[in-house]
């Protein structure tokens, strides 16, 4: 049931005079796909949904669709803190093509964990594509617990969660009591391993945007048994994984984009351009990394 191994892009949207830069778009799908990219998630954070109308996020959705043409999954993500709202957008997404649907829980309003559970049964039953649970507390204010984590995995077609708390124990509990079923993927790009070494089986990635290849491999090497490459290759990003969440992302992950000859274009208020501080920190990083 899973719907992906190994690395899928959180991808950027890109903007030019404030509209979606589809050219761009397509030319970053292909340009992922030739590096090896396994999976497009389409619409998440690093997407700047949160400040995409519901025309454009429904148009970059089926717009993704259209130009991948199967040859790898395309996630779509359509969280939000309405359960109207995400049932809607999942719904379309599905209806469109999309291999799979990213959803966070709740913000802001949060809700119970019996809440939350009531948010994922609405949404799932409403779609017949897999739903891959989103947990991020530090954008949602709330965690799932594992207790939360283990009802959703019994929910037909809730297929894996993009774990991002940060808290290793919680996914060696998840993976415990979910069971070999039940997909775990990295939320954070400097836990891929540790994920992977309890049980995980790829990653949804910001840094992805700039090392596709390298994120690629760091899984397949792992999941082929070439543990020690992998390794290397994750304490080989750390520093530049550090370096790309300085500040909101996806305003570093842009900013570097553009320093690689990829502009992207502008971020959406409330984000704004990269400090010039920060910037700096983050070409020497790419610079160590051998990516300038």
């Amino acid at each position: 049931m899973s719907v992906f191994k190994g690395s899928g892009v959180a991808i950027v949207t890109p903007f030019k005079d404030n509209k979606i830069d589809y050219p761009r778009l397509e030319q970053l799908i292909e340009w992922h796909i030739k590096e090896g990219t396994d999976a497009i998630i389409i619409c998440g954070t690093t997407g700047e949904t949160p400040c995409l109308s519901d025309e454009e996020q429904q148009d970059e959705i089926k717009f993704a669709v259209d130009v991948v043409k199967g040859r790898i999954p395309v996630i779509a993500g359509t969280g939000s803190n309405s359960t109207f709202h995400a049932v809607e957008m999942s719904k379309y997404a599905d209806q469109v093509g999309a291999d799979a649907v990213l959803v966070m829980n709740p913000y802001y309003n949060k809700g119970t964990q019996k809440g939350i559970v009531k948010h994922f049964e609405a949404v799932a039953s409403s779609v017949s594509c897999p739903v891959i649970v989103y947990n991020v507390p530090s954008r949602t204010g709330l965690n799932i617990s594992v207790d939360t984590m283990v009802e959703l995995s019994k929910i037909k077609n809730i297929t894996a969660v993009k774990e991002a708390s940060g808290d290793i124990l919680q996914v060696a509990e998840i993976a415990r009591l979910c069971g070999e079923d039940f997909a775990i993927y990295s939320g954070n790009d400097n836990q891929v391993v540790p994920i992977l070494s309890l049980g995980g089986i790829g990653v949804i990635s910001v840094s992805a945007n700039i090392i596709p290849k390298d994120m690629h491999d760091m899984v397949a090497k792992y999941l082929s048994g070439d543990v020690k490459g992998s390794l290397s290759l994750q304490l080989k990003m750390n520093g530049l994984n550090d370096a790309l969440f300085i500040e909101a992302n996806p305003i570093p992950i842009k900013a570097a984009l553009k320093l690689m000859g990829m502009d992207t274009g502008e971020v959406r208020m409330p984000l704004t351009e990269m400090e010039e501080d920060h910037l700096k920190i983050l070409e020497s990083e790419m610079k160590a990394y051998g990516i300038l």
